[in-house]
């Protein structure tokens, strides 16, 4: 019989069905520190994707492809502090393979193996790492890496001042905003360690604690130096004044060359990374890049494989991204394959941040779709498939992504909903009338604009128009 009370049994059946439901489904989810991306985003990765390409292969760049697993010997080691983060991969009979954590380390050793001497290449590709993930701060578990290196012995400073320039026409052509590079030198900071008193042993833990002054207060990185790391308090002092200066590269060097204080400027690694940058910031104001630049004595890239010049993009605004892109010098990480060392200069560029920043950016703006179709062709009249379909061909035969309705008799109002949906910029509409008197009417969507052409005229019409949308950055 029906219950006393229809609307509660109407509810309880109700959640039953939920609980069957979710009990269905609650497996259904991506991994811990993984996601996935829909069409929109996707399509906005790719394009940032593209232009990037475009400028390693402008400057004369190649790209290879590396397994994304690796020999776990081959990784261990080349991390420092961070080696605990790598992911290793369950046994599969016979060698020990851990996932990828950078493209650098793969890079290096195919250099080595295949006794490169030179080399100009981009990499854009995903690896891992076992970290605690944190979306807010946009740390994952899996994600993009997108590196450009200059593997090979060319003149001081030369590969550098490219590498730098690179940076800059990166980040300058997509929508990251103001930032600055901070840049330094791993000899500068190890003449500084020795002059202050550090322990050798100590160099690089306390590198790693210097690298957190961006984040963190003096007194809090005194505080992990002094009390972690176990470093003498009055040494942690006398580096005080000196991991404080940063800005105009030529007049911080100035002030460093004339810094006698503790004997820093007598010191031979300090003199050898001064000139260095000295004849860095010259190369770089060819090339229009020192105004980028702050020097700056806090930078300590934490990783174990540096050994020249060191750099890293940090955004001005938007606060909580931090870093965008980093690199440096690393001459001795293809010797540890048991090759001959080969000197490479690199770059990383903080594509997942970049992501993050170019959706926010199309999204604001409404640019944003899902996909590149750019012309819709549809009709009046509801038996004209074939027609459609001739029209089609002639737009991708140019090379215009194009597309119809996959239905064979559709209404206008469903089409043009379609049209809509997909923000597609411009629609080709055909009738039966219209093709009789030689005309085709063409739609523009973000003005309802309506112009006529002819069926002869109307690839190039079309093309005009969004060559016109495109420069006004009317579509992604």
């Amino acid at each position: 019989g029906a219950s006393a009370n229809p609307k509660r049994g109407g509810q309880q059946g109700e959640s039953k069905r939920k609980k069957k439901k979710n009990a269905k489904n609650i497996w259904l989810k991506c991994p811990k520190g993984t996601r996935d991306f829909g069409p929109l985003e996707m399509n906005i990765r790719d394009e940032v994707i593209s232009t990037l390409r475009e400028i390693f292969k402008r400057h004369g760049a190649v790209t290879i492809q590396t397994p994304v697993f690796e020999l776990k010997k081959t990784l261990t080691g080349k991390y420092g502090e961070d080696s605990m983060l790598i992911f290793d991969l369950e046994d599969q009979g016979g060698e020990a393979c851990s996932l990828r954590y950078d493209l650098t380390v793969p890079f290096a050793r195919y250099v080595a193996m295949n006794a490169v001497d030179a080399m100009k290449r981009y990499h854009i590709g995903l690896v891992y790492r076992r970290d605690e993930p944190n979306v807010s701060k946009g740390r994952y578990r899996e994600f993009y890496q997108c590196d450009f290196d200059i593997a090979g012995p060319y003149d001081p400073m030369i590969p550098e001042a490219e590498c730098l320039n690179i940076m800059t026409e990166c980040l300058n052509a997509l929508p990251v905003g103001k930032y600055v590079i901070k840049l330094n030198h791993r000899k500068i900071l190890d003449g500084m360690f020795a002059v202050c008193g550090v322990p050798e042993d100590k160099f690089r833990p306390i590198c790693s604690a210097v690298d957190k002054l961006d984040k963190m207060s003096w007194e809090e990185v005194r505080e992990e130096m002094v009390k972690e790391k176990g470093l003498a308090p009055e040494v942690a002092d006398k580096l005080e004044n000196l991991v404080k200066v940063n800005g105009n590269p030529k007049e911080v060097l100035k002030r460093l060359q004339n810094w006698e204080e503790n004997g820093f400027n007598a010191n031979e690694m300090v003199q050898a990374g001064l000139k260095d940058l000295e004849l860095l910031f010259e190369y770089l104001e060819f090339y229009g890049a020192l105004d980028y630049v702050s020097f700056d004595l806090s930078l300590a890239r934490g990783l174990d494989y540096y050994t020249g010049a060191i750099y890293e993009a940090v955004l001005l605004e938007g606060g909580s991204l931090g870093s965008i892109a980093a690199g440096g010098r690393y001459d001795k990480l293809v010797g540890i394959f048991g090759a001959k060392d080969i000197p490479a200069v690199g770059l990383s560029i903080g594509i997942e941040r970049i992501f993050a920043l170019a959706e926010k950016a199309y999204k604001e703006k409404a640019l944003a779709k899902p996909s590149a179709t750019q012309v819709f062709v549809g009709s009046f009249d509801r038996d004209m498939f074939k027609q459609r379909v001739q029209y089609l061909k002639k737009f991708w035969d140019v090379g215009i992504p194009a597309e119809t309705l996959m239905k064979a008799t559709p209404k206008l109002q469903q089409q043009l909903k379609f049209c809509n949906a997909q923000k597609i910029p411009v629609a080709v509409i055909l009738s039966h009338g219209d093709l009789e008197q030689g005309k085709i009417i063409v739609k523009t969507l973000h003005n309802s604009e309506q112009v006529e052409t002819t069926p002869e005229e109307v690839v190039p019409f079309v093309q005009k128009i969004l060559s016109n949308l495109n420069s006004e950055g009317g579509s992604s």
